[in-house]
């Protein structure tokens, strides 16, 4: 064999195994091949190693099983009161069916894309301004659910929708913000008046327990103050008691010491006399003299009742 013939089989086998290493394929993870067989689908190939026939099979698109995010430009839409705004919409999906995304539809995204559009403009024109925009988790669901049914023949799940954004017109958007300023005034009034009304009730409770502490230390005072006037009282009254007690005492002894001394019964009348007008000294008004005294009396006239004060 010359060196013609050995090149010849040497190209032959790089052309074999070209050919050969064209034939296996290995899908990744998450995705998955659709192959066709003389133009007509054959099968699709999931996660591992594969083999075509060569020449006759190929891959007819390569397809990713993740859930992909579609974020779509603003669209204008008009709601039921006929304000034009514009709602911008981020659509999550994912491809369930390799052979219908494959043949389903020609361009799936811009499918998506129109659908949404569409079905913004119909859910939206049924919802007034505010409800618009106070619905959002409503809308979401509604968009989700119409969408998820509308892709299933092209092998299309949709995961969730999400308004991202919301821009009425600008005259709108002023006419929002002075409400909302104003709003915020409002309430900021309103927890003003309650702090004050607040404070009010309790300055109002703070003077009325002082009111009340007041009273009882006057009370408890005054209670203290007629206790010690009775103890004084008492005193007063134990000492005029000892003191007249001892005053009788000692008129006794005298008249006891003038009769051991052999006085006469009219010593003795005049004696008892002095000590009665000695205890008419203290606080007694009025002093009864004995009837015994009284046969004697002719020596200080007839004193029946030594008064010490005119007033009985």
């Amino acid at each position: 064999m010359g060196a013609v013939g050995f090149t010849a089989v040497i190209i032959i086998l790089i052309v074999i195994l070209a050919l050969l290493s064209s034939c296996i394929r290995i899908v990744p993870q998450a995705q998955a091949l659709v192959v066709e067989r003389l133009g007509a689908f054959l099968e699709t190939w999931s996660v591992g190693v594969h083999i075509k026939m060569p020449i006759l099979d190929r891959v007819a698109k390569r397809v990713n099983l993740k859930e992909q995010v579609a974020d779509f430009p603003p669209q204008p839409v008009i709601t039921k009161d006929n304000v034009t705004m514009r709602i911008d919409t981020v659509v999550f999906f994912q491809i369930t069916d390799p052979k219908l995304y494959a043949y389903g539809v020609e361009n799936p995204i811009m499918a998506i894309e129109n659908l949404t559009a569409t079905t913004l403009r119909n859910i939206i024109g049924d919802l007034e301004l505010d409800q618009t925009l106070t619905s959002r988790e409503t809308i979401n669901a509604k968009m989700r659910e119409t969408l998820d049914i509308a892709t299933d023949p092209w092998g299309i799940k949709v995961n969730r929708v999400e308004l991202k954004n919301i821009m009425p017109p600008a005259a709108i958007q002023d006419a929002m913000e002075k409400q909302m300023k104003a709003e915020r005034e409002r309430r900021e009034a309103i927890l003003r008046a309650e702090g004050e009304k607040k404070s009010t009730i309790l300055v109002a409770e703070g003077k009325k327990e002082s009111a009340i502490l007041d009273a009882e230390a006057e009370k408890q005072a005054a209670i203290l103050r007629a206790e010690a006037e009775k103890e004084k009282r008492i005193r007063e009254s134990e000492g005029q008691a000892e003191a007249i007690l001892k005053i009788q005492q000692a008129s006794a002894d005298g008249i006891r010491m003038i009769k051991e001394a052999g006085a006469d019964q009219a010593v003795l009348v005049l004696k008892s006399l002095e000590a009665f007008k000695t205890i008419a000294d203290g606080k007694a008004t009025k002093i009864i003299i004995p009837s015994e005294i009284q046969g004697l009396a002719g020596l200080v006239s007839s004193i029946t009742e030594i008064p010490k004060n005119p007033v009985e």
